[in-house]
């Protein structure tokens, strides 16, 4: 803007040009360009994508049945549906009998919610509800308001987390009455409870029964009513504040210890933010030790990668396209006994010591395949990667074969189809299988 532009806007603004004028690089007021994006041009938009069920759980008559008996489900949205899984989860469990109690975190909320409606259903039908609602969830304070409000003039019990942590993690808890007992299943997960931001965000979820993390959550929902710290074990869960970060640094502490040319060290970290400087500095001594390291950093990235004697082992890399990549995934390969971690968490000085956090430990071999099939997925992305150099800046890659035009997001879309139909298909031949043997039974 010309200086004397300038001085008259702000004389006009009863402003003193000298202290209350500041110029910067680029454009302001950003959110102006939306006015580009809602331009009606269907042939410059992507094609409307439509979410498949998961493969496993699709033709499943009772979650808590499969869960039980097949063992942990991966959820991958937005290419896998967030009503038929997660929302399918709630709505069973606020209809079954045989479900005592339903806990959860909400952070973010639709504004018609069908999670906060099952929730009313199941206080109606005489379940135990129970709901840690955060009320400085930024931008949605007024809607969490109003959602604590109506569900504890339902009979919820609402609590508004512990003093000074804002409660960030994502977690359903139910508690069920099965033939052999009672038995604990859960929602783990790394996006909001959000019909909306679930169809634009990439995240992860995992349903499971796992007694130990049926154990630690039951201690993080006793901290989250009380407030009450001491003695809080946790077996395989990592929560923020206390344990994640900690948790964290002594993984990349042994990851050097382990490193030989022999055995080498392999850390990669997919999260929308790192910012921590104890993580930062860690991951520099692991790459000086040798570890490779391949990080999938969306948003700010404090480490700077290539660095010669400093960082000659990182690459980071931002993945930008249609969906916003909201997954956080931490894999150690812990000299062979790999270790897979899904989360709320981003490595951010707040969420690791000022939040309440959830961190859950992926340990059936066919989920950390589907974590192994993303991760490299997105780390050969030719077309919507951006490559981070050492000064900072950014350069996005170039295809340079036709294989290599589609995105890791289109590819992952494919994926989930791929399941689904295969799933579908196996399904078919297991069907007519068991009519031919009823078929020779009668004869």
């Amino acid at each position: 803007m010309p200086k004397i532009h300038r001085g008259m806007l702000a004389a006009e603004l009863g402003l003193n040009e000298d202290e209350d004028v500041f110029e910067v690089e680029g454009l302001m007021q950003k959110r102006d360009l939306f006015q580009i994006a809602s331009i009606d041009r269907p042939e410059l938009r992507d094609p409307p994508h439509h979410p498949v069920d998961n493969a496993r759980i699709v033709g499943a008559p009772n979650l808590f049945h499969f869960i039980r008996n097949e063992g942990a489900v991966l959820l991958q949205h937005p290419y896998e549906s967030f009503a038929t899984s997660v929302e399918r989860f709630v709505r069973e469990a606020s209809q079954d009998p045989k479900v005592l109690a339903i806990k959860m975190t909400l952070y973010r909320t639709a504004e018609k919610s069908r999670i906060v409606d099952y929730l009313l259903d199941a206080a109606h039908n005489g379940k135990q509800v129970a709901v840690a609602v955060e009320l400085k969830a930024r931008f949605d304070e007024s809607a969490n308001i109003r959602w604590a409000n109506r569900m504890e003039q339902n009979g919820i019990h609402v609590s508004y987390g512990v003093v000074g942590l804002k409660t960030h993690s994502k977690v359903v808890f139910v508690l069920r009455q099965d033939y052999d007992g009672l038995r604990r299943y859960a929602h783990l997960g790394t996006g909001n409870y959000h019909s909306g931001t679930a169809r634009i965000y990439s995240d992860l979820g995992m349903l499971t029964c796992d007694p130990v993390i049926g154990d630690d959550l039951t201690e993080l929902f006793n901290f989250l009513t009380t407030g009450f710290v001491p003695n809080r074990d946790y077996q395989k869960l990592l929560p923020a504040p206390k344990h994640l970060k900690k948790g964290l640094l002594a993984r990349i502490e042994r990851e050097i210890a382990l490193h030989s040319p022999e055995n080498p060290g392999h850390i990669q970290f997919k999260v929308n933010a790192l910012e921590d400087t104890d993580i930062t500095r860690a991951l520099y001594r692991a790459s000086q030790a040798g570890v490779r390291i391949d990080l999938i950093i969306r948003d700010t990235c404090r480490l700077r990668p290539g660095i010669p004697g400093l960082s000659d082992n990182i690459s980071v890399i931002s993945i930008v396209g249609p969906f916003l990549e909201h997954t956080r995934i931490f894999y150690f390969r812990n000299g062979g006994d790999e270790e897979y971690f899904i989360g709320s968490a981003d490595l951010m000085k707040r969420n690791l010591e000022s939040r309440v956090e959830i961190v859950t430990p992926v340990e059936a071999p066919a989920l950390r395949e589907l974590l192994r099939e993303i991760l490299e997925v997105q780390l050969a992305d030719q077309r919507c990667a951006w490559d981070m150099q050492p000064d900072g800046q950014y350069v996005q890659r170039k295809p340079k074969t036709k294989g290599q035009q589609a995105s890791s997001q289109q590819k992952l879309i494919q994926l989930a189809e791929r399941r689904l139909k295969q799933a579908r298909q196996l399904g078919k031949k297991v069907r007519a299988k068991q009519r031919k043997t009823v078929a020779r039974r009668v004869k």
